[in-house]
């Protein structure tokens, strides 16, 4: 067994766990948008930083490994700062429009923003564009993307269908349709999954209840 303390909390936990997973079985949560353990634990999103006690530079929590003796900040000024500033981040590259989103009330990064009592972005905002056929039943809305690469992971270890792929690079990099194709040629099975797994509302299904008479 490894010993730490988190939060000035003792915690004993088997080698190889995480810190996330660590603060968790003592009841203390981390926030995350990207992290889905056993699927996507690629520190993508950067909101799990935690403060490392000897080190200058905070670590992320989902993919950093408990070690013997590890004193681990969860919530310090310096976390709260950082974490802070990084969903003001996503929040300038994501259209926050919620009250006409279909995630509003369900949408983790509105409730870490919340959480984290931002109520204005100083960044310039910029969002993706991506043309959609909105006759599709699987409706994509790049602007929302927080590039969090769920949607990749899930259908590609879990459905295997690879819909969903990497594009570009640095920091033009997004999420976008295998090789470029479109949504009607690139065989999705329809399973929802992506949807299920979208931690915002850059993934929905069609609604057709207006159409109902």
């Amino acid at each position: 067994m490894v010993n730490l303390t988190i939060d000035k909390l003792p915690v004993s936990v088997k080698e190889g766990t995480t810190l996330m997973e660590a603060a968790e079985s003592i009841g203390i949560h981390i926030p995350h948008l990207c992290y889905w353990k056993g699927l996507n634990e690629i520190a993508a999103c950067r909101v799990c930083v935690v403060e490392l006690e000897g080190r200058d530079h905070l670590i992320t929590a989902c993919n950093n490994k408990v070690e013997e003796g590890m004193v681990v900040y969860t919530n310090s000024p310096k976390v709260r700062l950082d974490r802070r500033l990084t969903v003001q981040l996503i929040l300038s590259q994501h259209d926050y429009r919620c009250a006409t989103c279909v995630r509003s009330g369900n949408c983790s990064l509105q409730k870490l923003a919340n959480d984290l009592d931002i109520l204005e972005v100083p960044f310039k905002e910029e969002y993706e564009e991506q043309e959609w056929n909105m006759d599709f039943p699987l409706i994509r809305d790049a602007g929302k993307c927080i590039k969090c690469m769920r949607c990749v992971q899930v259908c590609d270890k879990i459905q295997g269908m690879k819909v969903w792929d990497i594009i570009n690079t640095g920091k033009r990099t997004n999420v976008g349709l295998r090789e470029g194709m479109s949504i009607e040629d690139v065989n999705c099975a329809l399973c929802g999954q992506c949807i299920t797994h979208c931690p915002v509302g850059a993934l929905r299904e069609r609604d057709d209840l207006n159409e109902l008479v």
